[in-house]
């Protein structure tokens, strides 16, 4: 149950593959990520868990993760294991990592997903209003300014 869990939230790669391709997609080096994270966490675990040879490392090294590559740490937690994702008072964000996620293999900030977010809203509220209002009785179209067309 929890690796299909796992595939839905990363479209099938595994943590370490998962956070291989967001640490080569921000341009950083396993170097790098243990000086950004003040050696929170080691160039050498971090390899071990990208090559699969650590499965499920701390919540703590994901924490530390999740900030500096801007992810949402639920869902690290859930691609590790630690988190199942219920129906029952689930958050948006645990809902959607349940179902394929179209920009997975794009490494969306969090800032990006709010942004891709939103203009979903304004979408689908503008699919919503209806083009011009309808006179019942004649059933042609009203002018805005009360007007039969």
């Amino acid at each position: 149950m929890a690796e299909r869990e796992q595939e839905a939230t990363t479209g099938g790669v595994s943590l370490g593959q998962y956070l291989a391709s967001i640490r080569t997609a921000r341009k950083l080096t396993l170097r790098q990520v243990e000086e950004a994270t003040n050696k929170e966490v080691s160039n050498a675990y971090l390899s071990q868990i990208e090559t699969g040879k650590i499965k499920q490392p701390s919540p703590n090294i994901l924490l530390a993760l999740s900030k500096l590559y801007a992810v949402e740490y639920d869902n690290l937690m859930k691609v590790a294991g630690f988190v199942a994702a219920t129906a029952s008072g689930a958050t948006r964000s645990a809902l959607r990592s349940t179902r394929a996620d179209p920009f997975a293999g794009q490494n969306l900030t969090a800032e990006e997903e709010v942004e891709l977010l939103e203009y979903l809203d304004f979408i689908r509220k503008r699919k919503r209003q209806p083009e011009q209002p309808n006179d019942s009785a004649t059933g042609r179209n009203v002018h805005p300014k009360g007007r039969a067309k």
